[in-house]
């Protein structure tokens, strides 16, 4: 590898991610010997006080990606390939070091399909071969020929060494360096705990330290086979990255729609992006096949270049993001339906792990998708983003405040989730209205005002709607739109709140639990004499009209109407 090993973040270096995170100790002692980290430092593995934790983190320098988690490592170091290739086109290199163990997860190998599509030529991945897992044997044990076959099948250069031979592997590396047009596995053969006596090739022993009457006795095996303690010398890299600017983004230009007109938010979303990439030639975008409904297609059409289609694997389109944001050498957005997103998950917590920067947006949440039914629905999507540490969530209404969402969210550190609508609903908003994260709008508000209603997307229009009929029959409500779930308006709401009678309802197109309610009544949990009434979702939902499943399930104006009287009457 080539890098500047006193600044291990340096945008030239070559990237190295260690997928199989439990390996964390071998990784510290690599830096140790290329002088990064000091070797009495070592021995302060995995204590409160000490970054070297049990599995790499980006509280280490060196470490652009958490990992322990397995499978994603991977697709991780696809997204720096291809940034490199193709949006910094320059010289540095991605190695990523797998276990065979996680060679069972179905996400390591979305991101072979992956990096083959993209003839990603600059990454080399290499999987150790160890035969042994956590518990027991893996599943093709040493079959190295199956692993080759399985590789070359999905387009990979491959090749089989003995992992304990250095001048081998050595000979792999230089071989994947001149590869073109694919990228480089290389199937190490390798025997856990090699040399050490009743350790070697044995079960059971993943994670477990050497016993103590053993330990002088094991150094003494591992020094013997030691040929050199020389250092060899580190190769710097080409100065060959260009700077990046991926703060401060401004939009062009003010929105240019007219309150009233009907506009979904997830074409908002489309047509925001493509002018954020106007403005930053550093904005990316990412979509798993669903371009047509996010409308991530529009940036495409405009910044063909920039966009990356990862087709219908999700959990490897959020781990390419984050290789993609990996350094701050791009400011990237992944869409898909965010149902979807709960598949990938995990991928998002270890996205959340790494302090990542990746802008995610879901379309087609809640029953107001409609025809399509329960499969598309997101209905858990706001608990979801919401335990994620430093996540923002928006939750824009029309297209101006969806606008808004997006630079805001390029300009916001840390994962930030927009949750678009698949309705057309009426802009509330001017073109001149500003939105900041963490402040909520009131919407609608009078001296005679009783109960607080709380909405967002389509529930908000629902919410002005039952505000309306209400007011024709001399009742009279507060609207709020709280703009980001997370980080929540408390202030805001409990002012309002306090100033009607201390009566909150919430109305969401989402799950009770983890929704709007929950969050408000979290907010206002320390306030004496505010009640909060949430209606949302329950139950299984079906296909049918959006306006029929709003009123099926609940969170309809006629719904609204009912709770605010129930109110009254009690």
């Amino acid at each position: 590898m080539r890098y500047r090993p006193n600044e291990p973040g340096h945008p030239s270096n070559d990237r190295f991610v260690l997928s199989k995170g439990h390996a964390a100790p071998l990784l510290y002692a690599a830096w140790t010997e290329a002088g990064f980290i000091k070797e009495a430092e070592l021995l302060n593995l995995r204590k409160i006080d000490s970054d070297l934790e049990g599995h790499p983190t980006p509280r280490l320098p060196f470490v652009d990606v958490a990992t322990g988690s397995l499978g994603q490592g991977l697709g991780a170091a696809c997204g720096m390939a291809y940034t490199g290739k193709y949006f910094d086109k320059t010289s540095y290199r991605v190695y990523c070091l797998l276990g065979d163990g996680e060679s069972s997860e179905g996400s390591v190998w979305e991101a072979l399909q992956f990096a083959s599509h993209y003839q990603l030529d600059n990454l080399v991945a290499i999987i150790d071969v160890n035969r042994l897992g956590q518990s027991e044997a893996a599943p093709l044990g040493h079959d190295t020929d199956v692993y080759h076959k399985r590789c070359e099948a999905f387009g990979w250069n491959t090749c089989v060494v003995d992992g304990h031979d250095v001048e081998e592997l050595c000979q792999a590396l230089w071989q994947a360096s001149q590869q073109k047009g694919k990228p480089t596995m290389i199937v190490a053969k390798t025997f856990k705990g090699r040399g050490i006596p009743d350790v070697e090739n044995a079960d059971n022993w993943h994670g477990k330290p050497i016993p103590k009457d053993k330990v002088e006795s094991v150094i003494s095996t591992i020094q013997s086979e030691i040929q050199t303690s020389d250092v060899c010398a580190i190769q710097p890299p080409a100065q060959d990255v260009p700077p990046v600017n991926t703060v401060e983004i401004k939009m062009p230009s003010l929105p240019t729609y007219n309150i009233g007109e009907k506009v979904a938010t997830r074409k908002a979303y489309g047509l925001a992006l493509v002018k954020l990439g106007k403005a930053n030639k550093h904005v990316v975008v990412l979509d798993g096949d669903t371009k047509n409904s996010t409308f991530a297609e529009l940036f495409k059409q405009a910044h063909p270049e920039r966009y990356i289609e990862c087709f219908i694997a999700e959990q490897n389109m959020v781990s390419v993001a984050l290789g993609c944001a990996a350094r701050n050498r791009t400011i990237a957005f992944a869409s898909t339906f965010a149902a979807f997103f709960t598949r990938a998950f995990d991928h998002i917590r270890m996205a959340g792990i790494s302090r990542s920067n990746i802008k995610l947006c879901g379309s087609h949440s809640g029953v107001s998708i409609g025809e399509d039914g329960p499969s598309q629905m997101a209905l858990e999507d706001l608990a979801m983003f919401r335990t994620i540490p430093g996540c923002t969530v928006f939750y824009p209404s029309d297209a101006v405040s969806t606008e808004y969402a997006v630079s805001l969210a390029a300009n916001t550190k840390g994962i930030c989730f927009i949750r678009t609508s698949r309705p057309e609903t009426p802009i509330l908003y001017s073109q001149e209205e500003k939105f900041e994260v963490g402040l909520a709008k009131v919407v609608r508000i009078s001296d005679a005002d009783r109960v607080v209603v709380i909405g967002a997307g389509v529930t908000l229009h629902e919410a002005l709607s039952a505000a309306d009929e209400l007011a024709k029959q001399g009742i009279y409500i507060r609207v709020i739109d709280p703009f980001t779930i997370k980080p929540l308006d408390a202030d805001t709401i409990i002012s309002n709140a306090r100033a009607t009678g201390g009566h909150i309802i919430t109305v969401e197109d989402h799950y009770k639990e983890g929704g709007i309610g929950e969050a408000v009544a979290a907010a206002v949990s320390g306030e004496p004499g505010i009640l909060v009434q949430s209606l949302a979702v329950s139950g299984v939902p079906r296909s049918g009209k959006p306006a029929e499943l709003l009123d099926l399930f609940g969170i309809s104006a006629k719904h609204i109407i009912t709770a605010v009287k129930s109110t009254f009457a009690n």
